[in-house]
């Protein structure tokens, strides 16, 4: 985990100029976890695993993002 239960800073910097928030989702396994891709050249930055929707609300908190789209 990148940042710790009890903390609500981010450890990993988010550049909304640059970068937009994002989950990503496996189609075969369902697996979702948060985190931002790079608008130049689409590099994707894991921030953290999504097992509940709280778990997404929670990110978007931490990060003051109000929508997020997910990814396949």
């Amino acid at each position: 985990m990148l940042f710790g239960r009890k903390s609500r800073e981010p450890e990993i910097k988010y550049d909304p100029d640059r970068q937009y928030a994002m989950i990503r989702s496996s189609i075969c396994t369902g697996e979702k976890v948060a985190g931002f891709k790079n608008k130049e050249d689409g590099h994707f930055t894991e921030v953290m695993l999504i097992r509940s929707y709280e778990d997404e609300l929670r990110f978007k908190e931490i990060y003051g993002i109000e929508e997020i789209k997910t990814e396949y």
